[in-house]
């Protein structure tokens, strides 16, 4: 959401009409990914804890870890991310869990 502000609000002509890419500056690798999405719904449904995670064999082009190059948003838009991958995750999943009560 903050850099779809910062893009839908910018004054700066050379930011418009361009592709981002969107993230918080940290590396995550998949397992960080399952592994926060799994302990935020284990809050909702302590039955989560006990799915097994079940992995296939390793496919070409299978991203590892992730970690985007977000240089350009940050210089034409000013973004700066406010929160972690974890933070937005946690906040999201509880977002969604008292919306849909």
């Amino acid at each position: 959401i903050q850099i779809n502000h910062l893009a839908a609000t910018t004054t700066n002509k050379e930011a418009v009409n361009q592709v981002y890419n969107v993230a918080c500056g940290d590396r995550t690798s998949l397992n960080d990914v399952i592994k926060v999405i799994k302990g935020s719904l284990t809050e909702f449904d302590p039955a989560i804890a006990d799915v097994d995670i079940m992995y296939g064999p390793e496919r070409a082009g299978d991203v590892r870890d992730s970690l985007a190059d977000i240089s350009k948003a940050k210089n034409l838009l000013g973004y700066r991310p406010t929160h972690t991958f974890q933070q937005g995750i946690i906040e999201a999943i509880a977002w969604y869990r008292d919306s849909l009560k």
